[in-house]
């Protein structure tokens, strides 16, 4: 095995890797990726240069690949990878985990900077951990009783939703972790629209706290790593050139919240009429509800 330089960015997560040759992994390389990621969150691999197949490979090692559910290809045409071109900032600029949407999402991203800007289009990441481990203690018992509506609607899609707990527990490290974001998340489902939108405001400013946080400067040809079990991340928009990204998502994620004996379930604190509320919000729950009990 080559030797592996490891330096960490940020006291809050990442770190960059030099060593291995990621076009040609071993066991023993995966398995040490496997438990950088548990330390550091995100990983950055530069001068690594994969072609598409090599890069497909790679993310098979880690579990099963999904394309876009939503986002054609600019340029490439295979239902693994997910490509993204932007100029002028063209990019998701709000702090996002991927595909919450879903009922089962993304455990993982695997991103190879194919072309960047030289100036601008960093990406940071933040440390959901520690965001959740630094809210005072009531903050947090209540946050672990409630659940939150993420659906499509950045995609157009307002009808691809899903449930998720407010607080879920990392399944390979037991951490307690917040699972919201500005990007998908809508409502706390159960409070009103009044009681859920200042608190879910407060959340997913919370995480932005520069201390969670590491930036990272790109070049062509790195690859990053990154457990979407645990943190957020977001593209600067600030930028002209192209930047293309393509990007291979390891699917299948089993979202687990606090455990029954802990937390009380979103269902048994329903009141009545809520379902049928005027909001919009409310209103896209209960056809949520409505579809999960067909």
């Amino acid at each position: 095995m080559q030797d592996w330089k490891v330096t960490r960015l940020a006291p809050a997560l990442g770190a960059e890797v030099t060593g291995p040759n990621l076009a040609d992994p071993s066991e023993a390389d995966i398995d040490r990726i496997k438990a950088l990621m548990l330390t550091h969150k995100v990983l950055f691999f530069p001068d690594q240069h994969v072609s598409v197949d090599e890069h497909v490979a790679l993310g098979r090692h880690f579990g099963e690949l999904e394309g876009h559910p939503n986002l054609k290809n600019p340029f490439t045409d295979h239902n693994e990878i997910f490509e993204l071109a932007a100029t002028q900032g063209g990019v998701a600029d709000e702090w996002h985990t991927d595909i919450t949407f879903q009922e089962q999402p993304s455990v993982m991203s695997i991103l190879h900077m194919v072309k960047c800007p030289q100036v601008g289009g960093d990406t940071m990441w933040t440390n959901l951990n520690q965001a959740f481990d630094e809210l005072s203690a009531p903050m947090q018992s209540m946050l672990e009783g409630l659940t939150a509506l993420h659906d499509a609607h950045p995609h157009n899609r307002t009808d691809k939703m899903a449930i998720h707990p407010v607080v879920r527990v990392h399944p390979e490290t037991g951490h307690k972790t917040l699972y919201v974001n500005e990007h998908f998340t809508r409502r706390l489902v159960e409070m009103n629209e009044y009681e859920s939108r200042p608190i879910l405001d407060f959340l997913t400013n919370w995480v932005k706290n520069p201390r969670f946080t590491v930036r990272y400067r790109w070049h062509a040809g790195t690859l990053a790593f990154w457990d979407n079990r645990c943190t957020q991340h977001f593209v600067l928009n600030d930028f002209d050139g192209e930047r293309v990204i393509q990007r291979v998502t390891i699917m299948g994620d089993i979202v687990q919240g606090v455990a029954a004996t802990e937390a009380p379930r979103w269902d048994s604190w329903v009141r009545p009429g809520r379902r049928s509320a005027a909001s919009r919000h409310d209103r896209q729950l209960a056809q949520f509800l409505k579809k999960g009990s067909a």
